[in-house]
Order: C-alpha cells, then structure tokens, then sequence
C-alpha cells in the first residue's frame, strides 16, 4: 500500500536475483487500496518484466487479505512473503528458498540490524516464544514456505504474522535464517501503537485455539467441575449451618446455586465446542482432500 517510490527499485532488484538464482520465479504484487500512483508503477513495470504478475484490492484490507490474495494468484510450488518497502532486498531470497529446498517447509527470516521498532520486536518474539514454546528468534520478518503449508492453515484477519506458530502445530518443520533488515529509503511505515493491544490479543487468541480447542471439554470440563463441586461444597456448609447451628444464610444458597449454574453451563459449552472442534477438523480434513485433488488435475493437464 501506497509503496509508489519503491517498486522500480524492487522489480530492479528482483530481476538481478532471478537472474543468478538456482530456481525460476514470478513476482507477484497485491496493491492493497493503494491512493497514489503504485498500481500504475506496477503495471509499468509488468510491461517491462514477463516474470510481473499482479492484483489489486479497491480498498484496504490488510496484510492478511493482501497474502490470501497472493496466493490465489500464484502459481509456484514455494512461496515467499516479502514487503515492498525495500527493508528486505530481494537477494536474500535464494538464502529463505535454501532450506525449503533441503526438506523444510517453511523458513522464516530473523532481523538483522538496528530499526525503530527493535525494542517493540524484541518484547513481542520474546513473549512468542514463552508462549507458544517456539525456538524461532522472529516471527514477524519475511518467510518462505511450501504451498501445501498455506493451503492446510486457515489464516483470520491479521494472523500472518502467526503463519509459523500455526505451522509448527500442524507439524510442519521450521527452520531460521538471519536476513539484514535495511532503513526504509522512501515512504512511511504503516505501524502504529494500536497494533500493539491488538498483537497482544491475537497471540492469546491463537494461543487458545491451538492449546484449548484442540480438546474443548478438558478445558472447560475442567473448569465445569471446579465451580460445580465448589457448588456442592457452599451448599453442603449452608445445609449445616441451617439445620446442625440453627442459623440460614440465604447468600451462601445464592452462591451455591450460581456456582451449580455456572458449572453446568461450562459443561455444556465444552460439549458445544466439541462439535465445533470436531466440524472443524472434517472441513480441515475436506480442503485437504480437495487440495489434492486439485494437484493431481493440474499435473495430468501439464502431462497432457
């Protein structure tokens, strides 16, 4: 989005790469709702490079839509997330391709140098990894990846940058590489501190779905049964109190019946996410069954 200074520069850059790199490639550009003159760059620069292909979006709708996109619109077998703002040079992509090529499915890039949101970055990789138990240094850098990753992953608004996280759950191997990151030569950065609360509940939002919706009615059976024998027990001490001292305690029944609603009620919604969880697994287990189906037509009509 609005990158119009950078794209010469970029296409320049990722022509030289091409050129030397062990693999043949495409380049191709989302303009995500740019309002200056980025789409016309880029079709310039598709009339210049037969390796340009591109696609745009009327408004802006984020990182995440920009890469489904992408996707979509791709045709190779590995895939590589690069912004064009040129922080990232184009010839540090053989070196992400490198170990797709020896057997990993996906790597992603560990920043190098000194910029404005390091101590930002630092925090955030830092919490990740406690998190979600991962040894990469940083998940939010440049990645490259097998399509069958992306293809097996269902990403919501802004979880890109939890593509590896996501990946390492469904037992994809991951590996890391250090790429140098570079001062941004012309436009602005699109962060802004909002994206930071924001950050910080997806993490925890994926963080439950990976750990907690795997097995919904441990989780809130768990809990169920905490508030539920915690019920009992208020209820058993107010029984005692009535009839063994004399004295009622109409608070401790209130208490005894919230504590008994509330435990049923986790029940019954660990054995709602069950089904959910179960739903969701099929739908999984469908897209990939579809998705091979898919491959298996276009190899017969290449063969053809």
């Amino acid at each position: 989005m609005n990158e119009e200074g950078n794209i010469d520069e970029f296409c320049r850059l990722y022509a030289e790469m091409l050129q030397n790199a062990p693999f043949r490639g495409e380049l191709v550009f989302i303009d995500d709702g740019s309002t200056d003159g980025t789409l016309n760059k880029i079709a310039e620069n598709a009339a210049k490079y037969d390796f340009i292909r591109f696609n745009s979006h009327q408004r802006n709708r984020g990182v995440t839509e920009a890469l489904q996109t992408g996707f979509a619109n791709a045709g190779g077998n590995v895939f590589v997330f690069y912004p064009a703002d040129l922080q990232y040079h184009p010839e540090n992509i053989p070196e992400l391709v490198e170990p797709i090529a020896r057997g990993a499915d996906i790597c992603t890039g560990w920043k190098q140098g000194k910029y404005g949101k390091r101590i930002v970055s630092r925090i955030y990789n830092w919490f990740s990894r406690i998190i979600f138990g991962l040894k990469v240094h940083d998940l939010n850098s440049v990645k490259a990846f097998r399509r069958e990753v992306i293809e097996s992953i269902f990403l919501r608004d802004d979880w890109h940058r939890y593509l590896v996280v996501l990946a390492a759950e469904q037992g994809y191997r991951i590996e890391e590489r250090k790429v140098p990151l570079y001062d941004r030569k012309w436009g602005e950065s699109k962060f802004s501190v909002w994206r930071i609360p924001v950050g910080v509940l997806d993490m925890l939002a994926v963080k439950f779905q990976i750990t907690f919706l795997r097995k919904p009615l441990l989780f809130f059976g768990v809990a169920g049964s905490v508030m539920f024998i915690l019920g009992v027990l208020v209820g058993l001490f107010s029984l005692y109190l009535r009839f063994v001292i004399g004295h009622g305690e109409r608070n401790l029944l209130i208490l005894t019946v919230l504590l008994i609603g509330v435990g049923m009620g986790l029940f019954m919604m660990g054995f709602m996410a069950e089904g959910l969880t179960a739903l969701r697994e099929e739908i999984g287990d469908l897209r990939k069954k579809t998705n091979g189906i898919l491959e298996e037509t276009k190899r017969n009509s290449r063969q053809l």
